[in-house]
């Protein structure tokens, strides 16, 4: 009898330890969401243009072409830091398998992070420093990047293979949820128009900020390192690394495995078949995310607080879409869900190529009409709810791609083929928008990526497969 209540306590203590463990994983989505949309996506990309496209008119630009050098200017930036997380992810995620530990990288490049975004709050909208901010911003890119790879080499300790869907779907929809939040403190407390100095709710910006200078808009950068830094405190304290033997950092042996690791490739054809169709989604992806603001802003004039609006409500949206995507992974598995985001996210890049304030696809609209809004609406929500979708159904396809001993390895390559060409999209955006003056037209070579990674997902095998 005592043996079997002593043995219940403990089915009970390590059912509570291990829901705090996926608990304190989720937290990492929640944690780290805000980079991408407070700064990334709706508030401070979309205050970089303003500014950046202002100074540039005060330079003697017309509006057209100061709003298209802003855009330029910012995928060139995006383009400089991807190459640098393409070069160095696959090497940290096979150091961090050689020598079995993950949690101390997570805690250097959250450091990072909270740097990069917390010295956002340089950009001025009167001289403003824009090198020196997309320097800062990269930092903290390069910081959420890398955490990412860590956090990701932890899913398959996290749960069972059969629960991976549902765990990595459900993490990326708390994340969600997170951004949502943190987006709407900022909109009702802090991001205020650059007309009135006002917030959403009528008043000046929080702690005293001064509107006019756009304080409560630049305190952006620093909110999001707050956030980060409170919110990963439940990820530190429940989660663990799996136990295993703890090794000395030798970055030969590393470089080995990897090379090993690589050299694999050659007769994995779905592992390199779903790592190349990842990298050109995701890069896709990412190029969505990341000028996504920007269009609004500079095609359809949208202020800083609509996109904020409209940030919340996309956001809220994709959550739900994300949640149903990881029942979706759970119960059919990954590459169905994959597959139909992919179209949807393919058919939103058409869309907005051909949409404008005046018409879409040479059919007009008629004069004051709020279609555009609304379909850009529409768009948002796509882009939130199958984006989110895609990339949780990926992280199952990798977990079923990975060796069990070497997760992050694994993850560091797949981080690899997410940045290998991530200045591809920004870089086309970019190359593309300066050559032709148009920023609808800048948006282009994103359906072309997005559909050949839909050809090579032909060739992957959706119950994976594993080195042996």
């Amino acid at each position: 009898m005592t043996q079997d209540v002593t043995e219940g306590r403990g089915a009970v203590a390590r059912e509570t330890r291990d829901g705090r463990r996926v608990w304190g994983w989720w937290f990492y989505d929640w944690a780290s969401q805000p980079y991408a949309t407070l700064l990334l996506t709706f508030i401070f990309s979309i205050y970089f243009a303003e500014v950046a496209r202002t100074s540039f008119m005060a330079d003697g630009l017309t509006a057209d072409a100061a709003g298209a050098r802003a855009q330029s200017l910012w995928g060139y930036a995006l383009a400089i830091s991807g190459v640098f997380i393409a070069v160095l992810a696959p090497v940290l995620g096979a150091v961090a398998d050689t020598s079995g530990r993950r949690m101390p990288w997570i805690w250097l490049f959250s450091a990072l992070y909270v740097v990069g975004a917390a010295g956002l709050w340089i950009l001025t909208p009167v001289d403003p420093p824009l090198v020196p901010t997309l320097m800062l911003f990269g930092i903290g890119l390069i910081g959420m990047e890398f955490t990412t790879i860590f956090t990701n080499a932890l899913l398959p300790s996290i749960g069972p293979r059969d629960d991976v869907g549902r765990l990595s779907g459900s993490g990326f929809a708390f994340g969600y949820v997170g951004g949502v939040l943190s987006l709407a403190v900022m909109l009702l407390l802090f991001a205020e128009s650059a007309t009135t100095g006002l917030t959403l709710l009528g008043n000046p910006p929080a702690f005293g900020l001064d509107g006019a200078a756009r304080e409560g808009t630049r305190f952006v950068g620093p909110f999001t390192a707050v956030w980060y830094a409170v919110f990963m405190i439940p990820f530190f304290a429940w989660v663990r690394e799996p136990a295993g033997p703890r090794r000395p950092v030798r970055i030969g042996v590393a470089l080995a495995d990897l090379g090993r690791l690589l050299r694999s490739l050659a007769h994995r054809r779905s592992l390199a078949s779903w790592l190349v169709s990842s990298m050109l989604s995701r890069d896709a992806l990412n190029g969505l995310y990341s000028f996504g603001g920007i269009y609004a802003g500079t095609v359809l004039g949208w202020p800083v607080i609509w996109s904020g609006v409209f940030g919340v409500i996309s956001a809220l949206s994709a959550a739900v879409i994300c949640w149903i995507g990881g029942r979706a992974d759970r119960r059919w598995g990954p590459k169905p869900v994959i597959v139909a985001c992919s179209v949807i996210l393919a058919a939103v890049c058409a869309l907005l190529v051909g949409m404008d304030r005046a018409g879409a696809f040479g059919i007009p609209f008629a004069a004051g009409s709020r279609a555009p809004d609304l379909i850009f609406l529409i768009c948002g929500v796509a882009i939130g709810g199958a984006g989110g979708a895609m990339q949780a159904a990926g992280r199952t396809m990798m977990v079923r791609h990975a060796h069990p001993d070497r997760p992050a390895e694994a993850f560091g390559l797949y981080a690899l083929s997410g940045k290998a060409t991530a200045f591809l999209a920004p870089f086309s955006i970019a190359a593309v928008t300066q050559l032709t003056g148009s920023q609808r037209l800048g948006i282009s070579p994103l359906i072309v990526m997005f559909l050949l990674s839909l050809l090579l997902l032909r060739w992957v095998n959706p119950e994976g497969e594993i080195e042996q």
